[in-house]
C-alpha cells in the first residue's frame, strides 16, 4: 500500500482492524497512540510519526511517511532533539525496511552525506546506529 495515496484516510481505515477505545486506565502513551490511529495520515506531525514508528504501529504506512520527511530534512527535530525521527526510523527492524528497499537506499545515501559535524550533535551511540543502517563504517568522534 502506498500511504501517499491514502493521506485523507486514517490508520484505522487503511490498517484494519480498527482499534477499540483504550481502557479507562490506559497510560498516556497508549491513549495517544490509539488517538493517532484516528488522525488522517496527511495530518500526522513529525512527532506523531516518531511516536507511531517507535511503537511499531502500522509500519507499512508510518515508516514510508517518516522516511519521506527525513529525505528532505534528515536531522528533523520531531519531539526531543534534532535527529530523533531519524534515529527512531533507522532503529526499526530490518524486516520492515525490507518492504521499502528504494526508500532505505535513498535514506542511506542521505545519511552518508551528512557532515560529521552534524553527527557529533546526536546522542552517544547514534553514529553506530546510522552506520549499521547504511552498512557503512561509523565516523570516529
Amino acid at each position: 500500500m502506498n500511504p501517499l495515496l491514502h493521506l485523507d484516510h486514517t490508520l484505522d481505515e487503511v490498517d484494519p482492524p480498527r482499534w477499540p477505545e483504550p481502557e479507562a486506565d490506559a497510560t498516556r502513551l497508549v491513549s495517544t497512540v490509539h488517538a493517532l490511529r484516528r488522525v488522517k495520515l496527511g495530518d500526522l506531525s513529525p512527532g506523531d510519526l516518531r511516536m507511531l514508528v517507535a511503537q511499531r504501529v502500522a509500519l507499512h504506512c508510518t515508516l514510508p511517511l517518516a522516511a519521506l520527511l527525513l529525505l528532505e530534512e534528515p536531522l528533523l527535530d520531531a519531539t526531543f532533539h534534532p535527529g530523533d525521527l531519524l534515529l527512531t526510523a533507522v532503529g526499526v527492524q530490518d524486516s520492515a525496511w525490507a518492504l521499502l528497499p528504494d526508500l532505505r537506499e535513498r535514506l542511506s545515501t542521505v545519511i552518508a552525506g551528512l557532515p560529521d559535524a552534524d553527527l557529533t550533535e546526536l546522542p552517544r551511540g547514534s553514529t553506530g546506529e546510522l552506520a549499521r543502517f547504511t552498512g557503512r563504517r561509523a565516523p570516529q568522534r
